[in-house]
């Protein structure tokens, strides 16, 4: 089989020398390169307008990104548990797509167009069936940003109600910090797109004798948090509502994620994949140490309120005891400790 590739190059800007890289185009996959190079000349995505390219189509290359079969048809990618740098390319949160009878659906799609590229690679790798459905579980732009290619092959992009406007409001900023941090190359032809379809409430897709329910929540994580159940293998995808060993992100509301959560415990779940870490954990018992986590700053930021701490020194203590449980928890803490504490303020 082969693909469409463009060679795409980013100028020298300051230190930074020039980058190319192979750009992979799906939805002009042949088998053969006359008929995929045909194509690609008579309907090019509209985003190459922007490039100087010539068309060329090559047998299809083997992914680089890893993925584990967790269950039967289920496969999740395991990122790194990292801040995203040009060394791992942004390679820092889960991955998984899920293979039906008839179709295929993706959840999350990573940091740049070059993962998202490698997804589609990775399903290929699996199977030849269409892939229909790519679901975003949140803003977060780790999610969000390797979501184009998965289109362009075909999928419907889907996310909570309020997705797409909250990726419209940090789309400059999402973009240009993660070009700095994972480099001109890494991020070479990455956009941040919108959902095809926002999620006001409760859906199921039937992937062929397969059920994915989804289900947008209420703020928590962030105020566009949505989970997806699959019914055959039990498996609970929660996007960063629940991670593992990497300290959660507070970007929503503390009380709000606490009843997320506990919801989601109750649920019929057995298993979950959680946004970082794991693959997999048993359910509800995967939640419990985030619990604790969101109780400790629950507690603390209480306990800062009554003594008549200001913000700086609450902040400073909010949340320590926890410290050896989690990693990066220097880059999280204080930050959840502020949005802790300040959510309380007001109770």
């Amino acid at each position: 089989m082969f693909e469409a590739l463009v060679t795409l190059c980013a100028l020298a800007t300051g230190d930074a020398p020039a980058a190319c890289r192979a750009v992979l185009l799906p939805g002009f996959a042949s088998d053969s390169s006359t008929t995929c190079e045909a194509a690609l000349r008579a309907a090019p995505p509209d985003w190459l307008a922007a490039y100087s390219w010539q068309p060329t189509c090559a047998p299809r290359p083997p992914p680089t990104l890893a993925f584990e079969q967790i269950a039967p048809g289920v496969f999740v990618h395991l990122g790194l548990i990292a801040e995203p740098d040009a060394a791992n390319g942004g390679d820092v949160a889960n991955i998984s797509f899920i293979v039906g009878q008839s179709s295929i659906a993706v959840i999350d799609a990573g940091a740049s167009r070059a993962i998202g590229e490698q997804v589609y690679l990775a399903i290929r790798a699996q199977s030849p069936l269409p892939v229909s459905h790519l679901i975003l579980t949140h803003m977060h732009p780790d999610h969000v940003l390797g979501a184009e290619p998965l289109r362009e092959a075909g999928a419907q992009v889907l996310g909570h109600a309020t997705l797409a406007q909250a990726l419209s409001d940090r789309r400059e900023t999402y973009t240009t910090n993660f070009a700095r941090l994972i480099g001109s190359q890494g991020f070479l032809a990455s956009r941040i797109i919108g959902p095809d379809l926002g999620l006001v409430g409760p859906q199921t897709l039937d992937l062929g004798g397969r059920r994915l329910h989804l289900q947008p929540q209420a703020t928590a994580h962030t105020a566009t948090d949505l989970t997806v159940f699959d019914e055959t293998s039990g498996i609970l995808f929660s996007g960063d509502l629940v991670v593992d060993q990497m300290t959660p992100a507070l970007d929503g509301s503390l009380r709000g994620w606490q009843a997320v959560l506990a919801d989601l415990q109750a649920s019929e779940a057995r298993l979950v994949v959680p946004g970082h870490g794991g693959p997999l954990l048993p359910w509800p018992a995967g939640g419990d140490a985030m619990n604790r986590y969101l109780k400790v700053l629950e507690t603390d930021s209480r306990a800062a309120l009554d003594q008549g701490l200001g913000l700086a020194a609450a902040t400073a203590l909010i949340g320590q005891s926890e410290a050896s449980h989690w990693r990066l928890f220097e880059q999280y803490n204080r930050r959840n400790a502020t949005v802790a504490y300040t959510e309380m303020e007001w109770d």
